[in-house]
């Protein structure tokens, strides 16, 4: 196998009991703009999504919101049926009304619909992972996070996650019932949840950050990110993605994208190792 995939990044066990490589893939670029509609190229869409697999990928982060539902019907179409190894996470809680826009619903009904319908989009009988996209303040937690134990307890959920939440409701999120993800966002130049990153820590809780690799100006030719880069001949994604690696044992990156050469820099991450010097360096920058 390459040297370069997600292979050579170790593993985690979401739950306990979906053991996945930590460098994983997150799908929502394979739609089209705005995450809304089919993607331009749904070939090429298709194969990027093979080709994460088949360079060691074993943990697909997508939500039924995506496109709407573009990107679960690509990941079925690219990989069904599914190697016993891969481990398909989804996302219910936000409605779509055009190109660009999202609205939160976090009712019952809707939350047991939409796992309903990412089982028939995705070919499963059970999904691996599902997550609250963001909890609507207008429906008790309880009963937003009740429906996704209902169908737990149905068999239709293995377990259940959080995305975008604060340390406070983490904790309330867990009162309710088991959680064993967090996704939120968190990059190098943006750490507003180190404290949410601490707690998953401590807790042996899956943290999934989204925009894992939004550098920004970090990325240009004079920035200590890509200093840091040369002197590794990595580029600054990669050195982006390796100082997540390195931070926290349960941090399960995924990056994104609809290109496979863009796909195979990212997965070089996994063998590059962060001196404490160069670490320090990278944290120094947020």
């Amino acid at each position: 196998m390459s040297m370069t995939t997600a292979q050579l990044s170790d593993t985690f066990r979401i739950g306990g009991d979906l053991p996945v490589h930590r460098l994983g893939y997150g799908a929502m670029q394979i739609t089209g703009p705005g995450v809304w509609g089919e993607p331009a190229d749904r070939p090429g869409a298709v194969a990027v999504v093979r080709a994460a697999v088949e360079q060691g990928v074993d943990f697909i982060d997508t939500a039924d919101s995506y496109g709407p539902v573009v990107s679960e019907r690509i990941i079925a179409e690219a990989l069904h049926p599914y190697r016993e190894d891969l481990v398909v996470a989804t996302k219910a809680g936000y409605t779509r009304q055009g190109p660009g826009v999202w609205t939160v619903v976090g009712h019952p009904a809707y939350l047991t619909q939409q796992v309903e319908l990412s089982l028939r989009n995705l070919q499963v009988d059970r999904i691996d992972l599902i997550q609250l996209h963001r909890i609507d303040p207008q429906v008790p937690l309880a009963d937003q996070l009740g429906a996704f134990a209902d169908l737990k307890a149905q068999g239709k959920v293995g377990h259940i996650g959080v995305s975008e939440v604060s340390l406070d409701e983490l904790r309330a999120a867990r009162e309710i019932t088991e959680i064993v993800s967090v996704q939120n966002l968190y990059n190098l130049t943006n750490r507003k949840s180190q404290d949410v990153l601490d707690y998953a820590t401590a807790e042996g809780i899956a943290f999934i950050p989204w925009y894992p690799i939004a550098t920004g100006d970090l990325a240009s030719p004079e920035s200590p990110v890509a200093d840091i880069a040369r002197e590794l001949d990595a580029t600054p994604s990669q050195v982006a993605l390796a100082w997540l690696l390195q931070k926290s044992p349960v941090i399960l990156p995924i990056p994104g994208t609809k290109s496979v050469d863009h796909l195979t820099e990212n997965m070089g991450a996994a063998r590059l190792t962060l001196s404490g010097e160069d670490m320090a360096r990278l944290d120094a920058l947020a």
